[in-house]
Formats: C-alpha cells, structure tokens, sequence
C-alpha cells in the first residue's frame, strides 16, 4: 500500500497532511499521532526539497501543495540553505507517550 487511509476520506485526509505539513513548516515541530507523523515525514521531506532545488518550477510546485506564501519562503530562503549539505532526513519522530482519552500512541514530529 503506497499509503495510509488514517480513517478519513481522500479529501479530509488530503486537507490534513496539507496542514500539518504547513504547521511544521512554519513551526518546527508539532505533535501528532505516530502514524499521521509518519505521513507527514514524507510530505515535509518533499517539500524541503523542492526548496532545495530552488527554481520558478520547484517553487510554483510547493505552492500548489502549500497555501501560505510566507511558509514557501522560509523553505525556500531559510530551511533549503540549513540543510543544503544534509541528503534527506530532515525530520524526527519521537514517541511521547499515550493520549489520554482514547490511548492512541503520541510523537513529536520535529525538523532536524
């Protein structure tokens, strides 16, 4: 399976990863469960590096992907120079714990 269904519809899960993937963009760090963390890992991952490739394409790409233009560049100005050496792996997942009401395993999903 190419990936995870999360429990929601294609258009709910969509929107989701979209913003989450913006919130730790522009935050750093947000925390989730484990396994919307693991998804978020490889939508964030995607677009560092298209911030990494830095052109007019690469740029109107993560638009399309990210809504918010002051969060394209800060991927595109600040966080594709921080790891301009680094070849992929620009997020960590760490496991915090259960939630409380229903016991779903908790992460912090943070860029490196």
């Amino acid at each position: 399976m190419a990936y995870r269904k999360l429990g929601v519809k294609s258009a709910h899960r969509r929107a989701m990863l979209r913003n989450m993937t913006t919130s730790l963009l522009k935050e750093g760090q947000i925390e989730t469960t484990v396994t919307r963390a693991k998804e978020v890992r490889s939508t964030a991952e995607k677009m560092i590096t298209l911030g990494k490739k830095g052109d007019l394409h690469a740029r109107r790409q993560a638009l399309a992907y990210i809504k918010e233009e002051d969060v394209v560049r800060k991927v595109f100005d600040e966080l594709a120079s921080k790891y301009a050496d680094r070849q992929g792996g620009y997020t960590r997942i760490i496991k915090t714990g259960a939630r409380q009401g229903d016991g779903a395993p908790l992460a912090i999903i943070e860029l490196v």
